[in-house]
């Protein structure tokens, strides 16, 4: 069963070839969802242990975006677009659920969880599989008879999902999630970059202001996901840092000794030089009056953009490399 619907993916409504590339994503995504439910179920439970605000925030969060994603998916279903339909449900639980979601409200190594947090997280994984359970009915069946006792006779198959509409307050929340998950990120790629270890406890430096790391459960997630030791806010960011943007916000990561500067002096010099590359022809685009007089509007503003996005990055970039040097 698993094998067909991921074949959906790659042709609707063709002919398709046996590939064992396809069992291999059925298989992966099977136990994929298994592992989660192991994890949950895993999970040592405090009864005394109060419940963390961030918890309950990003319990909200989880819940307006399996509402935003149901809507989408009901939507694709009334269109007959069922490989659409699947890959909405995939991503939802493989990068939000479980990349995200499950990352965010776990307990520490060999730490217990609130009881408030793990009966949430019950309840989403069996929406979940509720919205899954059309493309995968056996494995579906078994988590949910699982996740709780049932009667005799009860079944996913016959169970109801109902949900809210998704809300603005909903759009506005995934939309907070959405910028501290690329602050995460952010981090994570400097320490990829420059080999530091994901343990390795590290500063934040926010530039000026935001309205996200200042918002306390937020600083709280941010913290934990990209292991910080402290966010700080600074009108210039420190000598030895290394800066990404977020929009028109700047952050950049304390490295200290951790780095060979040399090496990344020439890494960054080789990145500006790129970047001085494509300004150019940006700018000799722009100071094209045919082409600024004859293509659409929006093309000239995304070039504007692109203008303004590369001479931020390369001011940027020069500042940190004269920090370093």
């Amino acid at each position: 069963m698993v094998p067909t619907v991921f074949a959906w993916e790659c042709s609707w409504l063709n002919d398709i070839l046996f590939s064992e590339s396809l069992c291999e994503q059925g298989r992966n995504f099977c136990n994929k969802i298994w592992n989660a439910f192991r994890l949950v179920k895993g999970w040592e439970v405090s009864e005394s242990l109060a419940q963390p605000q961030e918890n309950q925030k990003t319990i909200a969060w989880m819940e307006a975006t399996i509402r935003t994603a149901a809507a989408e998916i009901n939507d694709l279903y009334s269109k007959y677009r069922l490989n659409e339909a699947l890959m909405a449900v995939f991503k939802l639980f493989t990068d939000e659920f479980s990349g995200w979601y499950l990352e965010m409200i776990k307990p520490a190594y060999q730490a217990p969880i609130d009881k408030e947090t793990l009966a949430a997280t019950l309840t989403i994984f069996e929406q979940l599989m509720k919205l899954i359970h059309p493309f995968m009915p056996f494995i579906t069946e078994e988590l949910y008879q699982n996740i709780s006792e049932r009667k005799d006779g009860e079944s996913i198959m016959v169970d109801t999902l109902i949900l809210d509409a998704p809300s603005k307050a909903d759009a506005d929340l995934i939309a907070q999630y959405e910028e501290a998950k690329q602050i995460i990120s952010g981090v994570r790629a400097v320490r990829n970059s420059k080999n530091i270890s994901p343990r390795e406890p590290l500063t934040l430096e926010v530039v000026a202001d935001d309205n996200i790391t200042k918002c306390p459960d937020m600083g709280a997630i941010i913290k934990k996901m990209a292991t910080l030791s402290d966010i700080q806010y600074v009108q210039t960011k420190s000598d030895g840092t290394s800066a990404f943007l977020i929009g028109t916000t700047e952050y950049a990561v304390q490295l200290g000794n951790l780095i060979d500067t040399e090496a990344e002096i020439q890494k960054m010099e080789a990145e500006l030089k790129h970047l001085e590359g494509f300004l150019i022809g940006v700018q000799k685009k722009l100071s094209n009056e045919r082409f600024v007089a004859n293509a659409p509007a929006q093309v000239v503003e995304l070039e504007r953009k692109k203008q303004s996005d590369a001479e931020t990055k390369i001011a940027a970039l020069k500042e940190s490399i004269a920090k370093l040097k």
